[in-house]
């Protein structure tokens, strides 16, 4: 079975939500909204949303952060029944053209997680593209592995049955620090993954809660979070590539 749907964090991104939510309905994909505890603007434009057909809304009355709002629209996924979910931020940034490209992709490979990496035009902010740099790099030591192209790209489609598995059993950073921190706990448990190249422009609404040193604080202590996990999975994980 393959019924995928959108998964849309919301915070504050009233501008820009509904010509993302317009986007992919145009597509045919449902839309799930969780409205992380947003301001009353926002609020209004998502209730405005919710009353479309094939858009569910899910209120979080405590901001829980990109990562909470996610794994909270995953559960929601798999409760109204869908199969994958496809992960897309509120603030126009990904390149929702791209869309059926990443679905076709999960249609043919329904184990594999389909990840995006980033093609960036002028808009990237030059701190964060270079603060990426060291980031991947870590991802590779934690995964003993250069398989993962990009963890902070959040244009992704989860198969649900994994990875709920995952954030039901597991710890999972709930803030920024959440992209990279299910991509390499995945990759422990041997998770299948595809890449394709997408475009990404920042951002549509000139809304970032990336806060620079709070958030890079919250990076630098999952990845030493996720070294140590790693000295303790290494013989499994050296093993298992061995076998393949």
């Amino acid at each position: 079975m393959h019924n995928p749907c959108a998964i849309i964090p919301v915070y504050n991104h009233e501008t820009a939500i509904t010509t993302v939510v317009d986007a992919l309905i145009a597509q045919g994909f449902p839309c799930i909204l969780v409205d992380d505890a947003s301001t009353p603007a926002c609020a209004k434009v998502l209730d405005q949303l919710a009353q479309r057909d094939d858009v569910f809304l899910v209120r979080l009355t405590v901001n829980q952060g990109k990562g909470g709002a996610v794994m909270t629209g995953l559960r929601e996924a798999s409760r109204l029944g869908f199969s994958h979910a496809l992960q897309v931020d509120a603030d126009g940034q990904h390149d929702l053209a791209d869309v059926a490209t990443f679905i076709e992709q999960s249609r043919a490979n329904p184990a594999a997680l389909i990840c995006g990496y980033p093609l960036y035009d002028a808009s990237v902010p030059k701190g964060r593209l270079y603060a990426r740099y060291l980031t991947h790099m870590m991802v590779w030591i934690n995964t003993l592995s250069l398989q993962i192209r990009d963890s902070m790209c959040g244009f992704r489609v989860y198969p649900l049955p994994a990875t709920l598995a995952l954030i039901s059993s597991a710890k999972i950073g709930k803030r920024m620090d959440f992209d990279s921190d299910i991509l390499v706990r995945l990759s422990w448990r041997n998770q299948p993954m595809l890449w394709l190249q997408t475009k990404v422009h920042y951002p549509l609404d000139g809304v970032s809660h990336f806060r620079l040193f709070h958030d890079n604080v919250l990076i630098s202590s999952m990845h030493t979070r996720l070294f140590f996990g790693m000295l303790l999975r290494a013989p499994l994980i050296l093993w298992r590539r061995w076998r393949t």
